[in-house]
């Protein structure tokens, strides 16, 4: 499956953004998507998931109540809606990919470790500066 993010950009601070990330080569159902973030000298960092199969969503500490994760089957498309973005949101913004089969691994599914190198798509530059 190959992952393309997209939807970056320079931001000032207190305002949204909406990031996609579309998936190709298989059906988006059969997988959970991931976001991650990595800000420069630092670790790349879990955002939000969605299984979606069942829609059940997954988020950070950091992103509850500002981020939401959604997504549409038909169009093969996973969203990030970022509302309230701070400086401290100023990172490369990628997605991740995880095949369903078995039991979820939930809240996992955050962490960057779980993931194979081909399981990612190139990021998106999200820079939230006044």
């Amino acid at each position: 499956v190959q992952l393309q993010a997209s939807g970056g950009g320079m931001v000032q601070p207190g305002t949204s953004l909406r990031l996609s990330c579309v998936v190709s080569g298989d059906d988006l159902e059969n997988y959970a998507i991931a976001w991650f973030r990595q800000a420069p000298g630092k670790e790349r960092e879990g955002v939000a998931c969605i299984n979606n199969r069942d829609k059940r969503t997954y988020y950070a500490d950091s992103a509850q109540g500002r981020f939401t994760i959604s997504s549409d089957t038909t169009k093969s498309t996973v969203w990030l809606q970022m509302n309230n973005l701070e400086p401290e949101d100023t990172a490369v913004y990628l997605c991740a990919a995880d095949r369903l089969g078995g039991p979820s691994p939930g809240t996992i599914w955050l962490n960057p470790n779980y993931y194979e190198d081909e399981s990612w798509g190139q990021g998106t530059l999200v820079t939230v500066s006044s």
